[in-house]
């Protein structure tokens, strides 16, 4: 499957280190970050490949933009992958998060939210962060494993994956591989920039693999 593209390609589509790249007056929240390690283990790592300019691409492409926009530009303002002032998401049918509302709050948070491995209302976004760049130290990377419909509603499913190789919340790291599946749609505007994200997956699957075992995050725990 494959996108008809204008002469000029958007930065947004041109991929994550290209956005980086760009970043006049960008507000950084802690520097401009650097993906030379993570492209390695992605290559490396990945399970599905796709050509250049197939749509899987550019999905990946503007999804992984995103991503890096979230973490770390501090101004929603300043995200080329979203149209900001509507650009809304949510996980599972839940209550909509807004561009500001993620900023503020921290993708890991928003997209957590409150279990009983995870307390995202007693995290900030910087705390949610050092969390879990503490218990994958290595990265927790993302690929696009199917895309099954065209803009302007796309709907894919991915897999996230790391190594547990540092501590999550006194729980000892087991090395092992941890993964996470899921479904997203992506409504996006006419020059492909998102306007709505649904994301669909159980994060339980993802935090039993790092807090099971952990007195203070073990079912039952005050």
């Amino acid at each position: 499957m494959s996108i008809a593209k204008p002469a000029t390609e958007p930065l947004w589509l041109q991929g994550r280190d290209a956005v980086v790249e760009n970043d006049e007056g960008v507000k950084w929240r802690h520097g401009r970050p650097d993906y030379h390690l993570t492209n390695i283990t992605v290559h490396k790592e990945r399970t599905r490949q796709f050509p250049t300019g197939s749509l899987e691409m550019v999905v990946e492409n503007l999804v992984r933009v995103f991503e890096m926009e979230v973490s770390h530009k501090a101004d929603p303002a300043q995200w080329v992958s979203v149209v900001r002032d509507r650009f809304r998401t949510n996980v599972n049918g839940g209550s909509w998060a807004s561009a500001d509302d993620i900023a503020a709050r921290g993708s890991y948070n928003v997209f957590l939210g409150d279990t009983q491995y995870y307390k995202a209302s007693a995290e900030t976004f910087d705390s949610s962060h050092d969390v879990f760049h503490t218990a994958f130290p290595e990265g927790f990377f993302w690929e696009v494993l199917e895309v099954y419909s065209p803009p302007p509603a796309v709907s894919f499913k991915w897999r996230h994956w790391g190594n547990f190789t540092g501590p999550y919340k006194g729980q000892a790291p087991t090395g092992q591989r941890v993964e996470i599946f899921g479904m997203s749609v992506a409504r996006v505007s006419e020059d492909l920039r998102m306007l709505e994200v649904e994301h669909y997956y159980d994060n339980s699957q993802f935090l039993r693999q790092i807090a099971t075992g952990c007195p203070v995050h073990a079912p039952g725990a005050k």
